[in-house]
């Protein structure tokens, strides 16, 4: 693999990356520090504890656990591998965009009846994964190759295995490459992944982050809508229950139990209100008049003494 500089799609100069085509082996580039290496990397404590307390233990995440669904426009894109499917891929919407331009939908071509794509670059091992989606010559972008590399690591302080997709890379005309380190993008090992949005918009959170601003990869945009992927442990070509990345706390949910908890507050008060002055009218109607007690006429003072 070499590094060549040539004009990019604005005429520009852009830094690539020439690689064969012919060939399977793929290149694990190490993608950005993973926050869930950050969380599940912990020295594990020693103490008593009964055996085999960890071993469904999952961290804690904003996490939800989704049964499997196939609905959608499209069936899910497999992949073999030595003669056996290994990764299984969905999205309703796959769509990329180079600085300004529209974007391109490139659902068709890879999940489409007539699909033109290309997979037989996709490696599976035991511990890394790609898929290699070869698309070929799309509008004014020559040979077009987008692949995901995923990895699945042993944790101790869980005691399972986790899948991450590590990163993006868009190849384009044969030379040049745009890489997307993807974030909180995992799931335990025996699950698939689901997403509403993989996008590197900040207006989906931002889960594909470009690897460097000043090389072409800030110019490009890509959008994976309703996105599913699973690299490992790939059962009856079925995908595995899905751990979703949509939290319990979307912005949402959020705006209605503040409106809720002002809502209660306000009944609360008024509640107060009503027995208060309900109090005070028990209190009026049972006030008693101020006696003042009559004195003996033998003590009152005799007019004729006077």
């Amino acid at each position: 693999m070499a590094v060549v500089v040539n004009p990019g799609l604005d005429g520009s100069d852009g830094v690539g990356i020439e690689s064969s085509s012919a060939s399977h082996e793929e290149t694990f580039s190490p993608a950005a520090e993973n926050p869930l290496r950050k969380m599940l990397q912990q020295p594990v404590l020693s103490c008593q504890q009964p055996y085999g307390w960890h071993l469904h233990t999952q961290p804690r995440t904003k996490r939800k656990l989704l049964q499997s669904t196939s609905s959608g426009p499209y069936s899910p894109l497999s992949v073999a591998y030595n003669g056996k499917i290994c990764i299984l891929f969905k999205a309703k919407r796959l769509a990329i965009r180079y600085r300004n331009n529209t974007f391109l939908d490139l659902t068709e071509r890879v999940f489409g009846p007539n699909a033109s794509v290309d997979t037989k670059g996709s490696v599976c091992t035991k511990e890394k994964a790609t898929l290699s989606l070869r698309l070929g010559d799309v509008e004014d972008i020559k040979g077009l190759v987008i692949r995901l590399q995923m990895s699945n690591t042993f944790y101790e302080s869980v005691g399972q295995n986790w899948f991450t997709l590590d990163s993006v890379h868009i190849h384009y005309n044969w030379t040049h490459e745009a890489t997307f380190n993807a974030t909180e993008v995992y799931a335990p090992a025996t699950y698939s992944y689901h997403c509403q949005h993989v996008s590197s918009l900040q207006k989906y959170d931002t889960l594909l982050v470009p690897s460097s601003h000043t090389d072409s990869s800030a110019n490009w945009h890509i959008t994976f809508t309703d996105f599913q992927i699973q690299a490992f442990n790939v059962q009856s070509n079925k995908f595995a229950s899905a751990s979703d990345c949509a939290t319990f706390f979307t912005p949402a949910i959020l705006m209605g139990l503040i409106t809720s908890l002002i809502l209660l507050l306000v009944l609360a008060y008024a509640l107060h209100m009503v027995v208060h002055l309900k109090h005070i009218d028990r209190y009026e109607e049972h006030k008693t008049t101020v006696y003042f007690p009559r004195m003996p006429e033998a003590e009152l003072p005799d007019k004729n003494s006077v």
